[in-house]
């Protein structure tokens, strides 16, 4: 495995996904500022957001709702499935429907569940029939333009959102706290790039030690979701078992599962804790000595600090880091990071299935 062959990346990487990563910081500064200038009802006097969504849409509607959580005055939940909850009801209920292709069948459900219960509604999609729909009923269309993956797309289904949320009220301005992570950012990527070789670039060394072992990842805070979106990408990108795990949750029953089967979780697996400043005080410590006793049990781990100065650049920094490591992986194992044969072949099953 060598992490450092830029020639063997090219061929194995048919469609760029290397490209769609170093773009990632100027993809979230783009779809913030392009979110402050898509039309926008006046809209107030709403008690709830509910975001439909599946997959890479799901995550950067995961990751608003948890940098709301503190913030917001009003419950933000995020949906994934047919339908809706049954408290999403009224004008007093807004509804984001975000898909990327606009086609998912999943969110086209939602869609309709929130038109038949009158709430308000706005679409965030590239096209398809979603904003087919929404022109057709006079919704809110919120468009942007990806060719790539839907979690190659996240700064645009988190970036847009936020934006969105700003400008309804739901939130202070963020344009500092952007600014500052996009700067974080691209000074992350610096020690991160394909061009930089692996005794200096952490993803890289990160990646090597994840070969060969099952992964767990596990944060706290704004960075829970972040070990949820490492997790997919481990999935998607690299084509390979992940799973992820939230403090302080974690310590009230994966604790107790480290005793077997002893061999396999002493060789076979990996657990990697996320860390950044923002953390709760309890919660760095609970990350501390649950390192500390998977170590005694003869566990491998090891933990990973986010970077910047607000907890907005802690959440997209370690993103960045973790996407630039689940593609060294998916090099690291020889296979073509941005295809999913495996959810193309159930999704035609699914349509045959009627």
């Amino acid at each position: 495995m060598n992490l450092d062959d830029l020639e063997r990346f090219k061929q194995l990487d048919t469609l760029n996904m290397l490209g769609e990563i170093d773009n990632l910081p100027d993809q979230l500064a783009y779809a913030y500022q392009l979110g402050m200038k898509h039309p926008l009802p006046d809209w107030k006097d709403f008690k709830q957001v509910v975001i439909a969504g599946m997959g890479g849409s799901a995550i950067g509607a995961d990751l608003l709702a948890s940098y709301c959580a503190s913030l917001a005055p009003l419950p933000v939940s995020v949906h994934r499935d047919y339908s809706l909850p049954l408290f999403a009801r009224g004008d007093e209920t807004l509804v984001i429907c975000s898909s990327h292709s606009g086609n998912t069948e999943e969110t086209l459900d939602a869609f309709e569940s929130a038109r038949k219960a009158e709430c308000r509604i706005v679409v965030v999609c590239t096209g398809g029939e979603l904003a087919k729909r929404a022109k057709e009923n006079n919704i809110p269309l919120w468009t942007f333009d990806h060719e790539g993956q839907p979690r190659a797309a996240v700064g645009f289904s988190f970036g847009l959102l936020l934006a969105m949320f700003e400008r309804l009220g739901f939130l202070p301005d963020q344009s500092n706290e952007m600014e500052d992570a996009v700067a974080s950012m691209k000074r992350t990527q610096q020690h991160l790039k394909a061009d930089v070789p692996a005794v200096k670039n952490p993803a890289k060394r990160y990646a090597g030690q994840l070969m060969g072992r099952w992964v767990t990842f596990m944060g706290s805070g704004l960075l829970s979701v972040v070990a949820r979106r490492w997790k997919g990408q481990i999935n998607e990108v690299a084509k390979a078992g992940a799973n992820f795990e939230f403090l302080p949750e974690a310590d009230h029953n994966t604790l107790a599962g480290t005793k077997n089967p002893e061999e396999t979780l002493n060789a076979h697996t990996m657990t990697l804790f996320l860390r950044a400043p923002s953390d709760h005080p309890r919660n760095r410590l609970r990350s501390d000595l649950t390192r500390k006793a998977f170590m005694l049990e003869g566990m491998n781990t090891d933990y990973i600090d986010a970077r910047g100065e607000t907890p907005l650049a802690h959440m997209w920094t370690s993103i960045l880091f973790g996407d630039y490591m689940a593609y060294y992986l998916a090099m690291g194992y020889g296979v073509d990071p941005t295809p999913i044969q495996a959810l193309v072949e159930f999704k035609e099953a699914m349509k045959e299935a009627k």
